[in-house]
């Protein structure tokens, strides 16, 4: 589903063009691991981060500066790259505590600015106690930047609809996005992976001069920091994990599981919608509800729909979708739309992003450089099929044919999460991208923890989302105190989630997808 780009906050995103000549480079020690839970300090000396201002129209609180990390961790003494970082002081120095980092989701999603992006909704007393700090991770965006040299927008489109006629099509587009990827960036593609962040940011902590590091990951960002925990547990200190990878899924696994949550989601949202048939004239049953979408997607199929001089075919019909549902009333609109679409009424110009090169290169370095994948393309047809009629809304989408079929082997293998480092765990019942499911598979692992599950709540993030009041003051109790609830914790949905209406909180993050934010 990286197949349309995120429009997200002017002042949080679109902006990391400006910081080139802003950003300076400063030389780190780094960490290395010998095994899970055994870090051992490279002798280096760490030198002090040189911070300045930004540039553009960053406002002037925010400071950045660039850190240079080894490209293979294992070998602290050999070649460089550059992780690009930005600071946001703690408001009240007698209150501080420490460093606060942040990842907003991905891979392949720049973190630079999303202390910046959050800070108007961020507590005060969080903001108090901690230094904001944003980083992009390595390969993205102004972090040494990996590229692969696609220029076409189809080509960028990694979940693909499975069709027997087009398979050979597909396991070609496959093999050369491997291909060139590696002819693009072969030398550091190896090591564009989830460890090798981890310890980046563990080179971070030692730059800051900081014993242990606070950190709040979203999405991808919660299994960023369940490696970290593995990897540096004494050095963890508060940890939130907002929308939760299972680290036993990763990666194809997650993927699958959007499949299965799409339909539970589905039939969700088919009830809402003929509850609502008054409104939205989309039928007065559920089934009904589901013929209009399932008449909608056969003819695009045919011919595909012009919604706004964009044109949508069958498949992608489904993924818009499967991404709106979690929002009832959005969903229902387009829906309305979709179907003035095919009788051939104009309708307004549907948002498309289309990843950028540095976006696929890098999502596709971490997803095969976690985990190893199939091999045999005869896997993928095999389960796509499969897939394709047990969850018809995006089954065949998410087990068809991907890169990492002809990908290098990783160079490490993927990391065991289990520990009892605490942490804290945040998630919607009704999430599309990180089922319950797959946060419960966080909570196993990790032992230490407490999960704050949103009864009835919908959509991608909890955490200033306006979701659960209930939530956000665990989650801020934790930051700002350091106490975990003493147990596991179910709060009720309230605001936008119960409402079926969107967040307004600025969201760059993203599980492997370009689909629009909340608030675009």
């Amino acid at each position: 589903m990286l197949l349309r780009r995120r429009a997200t906050s002017k002042t949080a995103l679109g902006i990391v063009a400006l910081l080139a000549p802003a950003l300076l480079c400063t030389e780190a020690a780094t960490a290395l691991t010998a095994g899970p839970g055994s870090p051992v300090a490279a002798p280096a000396v760490v030198s002090s981060l040189t911070w300045q201002g930004c540039g553009g129209d960053i406002p002037a609180d925010v400071e950045c500066a660039t850190l240079k990390v080894p490209l293979d961790h294992r070998r602290p003494g050999g070649e460089k790259i550059e992780v690009s970082l930005s600071r946001i002081k703690a408001a009240d120095p007698g209150k501080r505590r420490g460093v606060l980092l942040f990842n907003p989701g991905g891979p392949s999603t720049s973190g630079l600015f999303y202390p910046l992006a959050l800070s108007g909704y961020l507590p005060r007393s969080v903001k108090d106690r901690y230094d904001l700090i944003g980083f992009d991770p390595r390969g993205v965006g102004a972090s040494s930047p990996l590229a692969c040299g696609t220029t076409d927008a189809g080509e960028r489109k990694t979940y693909r609809p499975y069709t027997r006629a087009r398979f050979a099509e597909d396991v070609a587009w496959a093999r050369d996005i491997a291909e060139r990827c590696r002819d693009r960036s072969g030398r550091t593609l190896p090591y564009i992976n989830t460890r090798n962040t981890a310890r980046d940011m563990d080179v971070i902590r030692e730059a800051l001069g900081e014993r242990r590091i606070s950190y709040f990951g979203l999405s991808y960002g919660t299994y960023l920091g369940s490696v970290y925990m593995e990897l540096f547990p004494n050095r963890a200190d508060r940890f939130v994990l907002d929308s939760a990878v299972d680290p036993q899924r990763v990666w194809r696994g997650m993927a699958q599981s959007w499949a299965v949550q799409a339909e539970a989601s589905f039939d969700r949202w088919t009830e809402w919608t003929a509850r609502h048939a008054a409104r939205y004239g989309l039928g007065d049953t559920p089934a009904e509800v589901e013929k209009v979408f399932r008449d909608i997607v056969a003819r695009a199929d045919r011919e595909p729909l012009d919604l706004g001089g964009t044109s949508f075919n069958g498949a992608e019909v489904r993924e818009y979708i499967r991404w709106e549902i979690s929002h009832p009333s959005l969903a229902a609109r387009t829906l309305g739309l979709l179907r003035d679409a095919a009788a051939g009424k104009p309708v307004p110009t549907f948002p498309t992003f289309v990843p950028t090169d540095n976006e696929l290169a890098s999502y596709t370095a971490v997803m095969c450089g976690d985990a190893r994948w199939p091999t045999d393309p005869a896997v993928y047809r095999a389960d796509a099929r499969r897939d394709s009629a047990r969850y018809p809304l995006y089954g065949d989408s998410v087990s068809n044919i991907f890169p990492c079929a002809f990908w290098d082997r990783p160079a490490e293998a993927a990391t065991r999460i289990d520990n009892r480092v605490p942490a804290l765990i945040v998630q919607n019942e009704w999430d599309p991208q990180t089922p319950l499911a797959t946060a419960l598979g966080l909570r196993r692992a990790l032992k230490g923890s407490r999960i704050v599950t949103v009864d009835e709540g919908e959509g991608h993030g909890v955490y200033l989302r306006g979701i659960s009041a209930c939530a956000d003051d665990a989650a801020t109790e934790y930051l700002t105190t350091g106490r975990l609830p003493a147990g596991d914790v179910t709060c009720a949905a309230t605001g936008s989630s119960a409402a079926g209406s969107r967040s307004t909180v600025p969201d760059s993050a993203r599980l492997f997808s370009g689909r629009p934010s909340a608030d675009s």
